[in-house]
């Protein structure tokens, strides 16, 4: 199964992603910025797979650019206590 098709497989991913950046000593500024690049990447690449990707693309789409800064910080704080590793 794919990661994409799962939430919590989504969350648990990401989670892991963070706890890796973290462990490595990236500051959170960084992490911040790069869940934004992401979140940019998969509103234009990745066709949502279950009903809570559907939102954030939809509110990813119709928000202002100080509004998907915010969505990717909080999906930051969703996921920093997910992962396999935490």
């Amino acid at each position: 199964m794919n990661v994409f098709e799962n939430w919590d497989q989504w969350k648990n991913f990401l989670g892991d992603r963070l706890n890796q950046a973290k462990q490595q000593g990236m500051p959170q500024e960084t992490i911040n910025k790069l869940a934004e690049q992401v979140g940019d990447y998969l509103a234009a690449q990745v066709d949502p797979k279950n009903e809570q990707e559907r939102v954030l693309a939809d509110l990813w789409s119709v928000a202002s650019q100080e509004e998907q800064q915010a969505i990717a910080n909080v999906m930051v704080k969703l996921v920093q206590n997910n992962g396999t590793q935490s």
